[in-house]
């Protein structure tokens, strides 16, 4: 299974053929991987560089680990393009998964001055607060916490909350969605977040602000969401 005499470092070709056993379904996602000494013994090399392979895997995201039990199969994460303004509803249709949406809160409130200033509005103004568990066949996937004006969007309801707010606007209002500016960060999970998303603590996670425009200019959403780090990774397409 080894070239030791080859230029490819060992511990590079012991994660090669880890990958290929992976990807053959040898060992299938959330499956326990044989332990570093059963890895130690098959491979007949030093258990640190067995421990470097697995390692490098678990920091690519193919594997996992847990504390008292051994490394695990990582489910396969989701590329996210950030070059396209679509909703979690449409990415999720368009991977083959089922989308649901899990309602947390929907109230009416004054805003804080950061997201007054990012819808443009004054303090005073009220908005609505979305917050919602977004799932890929069943699996929490992320939560997102949306402000939208009253104003503009009096008629919302509870149950246009269950599907694509993208949907409720354009075939519901008739408006036009045109652009928006997002921004990203890394962040470790609050606990509330981590028991929503199903994932132990410390965990990391992708926080996301999207700030987005109708057509003609106008603000309509500011929304804060929190990605599943573990199942997630975005890509951009740039050129020069």
């Amino acid at each position: 299974m080894l070239d030791k005499q080859s230029a490819i470092p060992i511990y590079v070709q012991i994660e090669d053929y880890l990958k290929e056993q992976i990807a053959q379904g040898v060992y299938p996602v959330k499956s326990l991987i044989p332990s570093e000494r059963e890895l130690t013994d098959m491979f007949g090399v030093s258990r640190m560089t067995v421990r470097q392979s697995l390692t490098n895997l678990v920091k690519d995201g193919l594997l996992y680990r847990e504390k008292g039990r051994g490394t695990f199969v990582a489910e396969e994460k989701m590329e996210q393009p950030l070059n396209g303004l679509t909703s979690f509803t449409e990415d999720m249709k368009e991977r083959g998964f089922t989308p649901g949406t899990k309602l947390i809160s929907f109230s009416q409130i004054h805003p804080d001055p950061q997201i007054a200033a990012r819808l443009g509005l004054s303090s005073e103004a009220v908005v609505h607060k979305v917050v919602r568990i977004r799932y890929a066949d069943d699996t929490p996937m992320a939560i997102e916490r949306s402000y939208l004006p009253v104003d503009l969007f009096p008629a919302l309801t509870e149950e246009a909350l269950q599907g694509s707010l993208y949907a409720f606007i354009e075939n519901k209002e008739k408006l036009v969605i045109g652009q928006a500016t997002q921004r990203m960060e890394a962040a470790l999970a609050k606990t509330d977040d981590a028991g929503y998303l199903q994932i132990a603590l410390p965990a990391a996670v992708v926080l996301i602000e999207r700030v987005s425009t109708l057509e003609d200019g106008r603000i309509f959403e500011v929304v804060r969401s929190t990605y599943r780090a573990d199942r997630y990774k975005f890509i951009s397409e740039i050129g020069r």
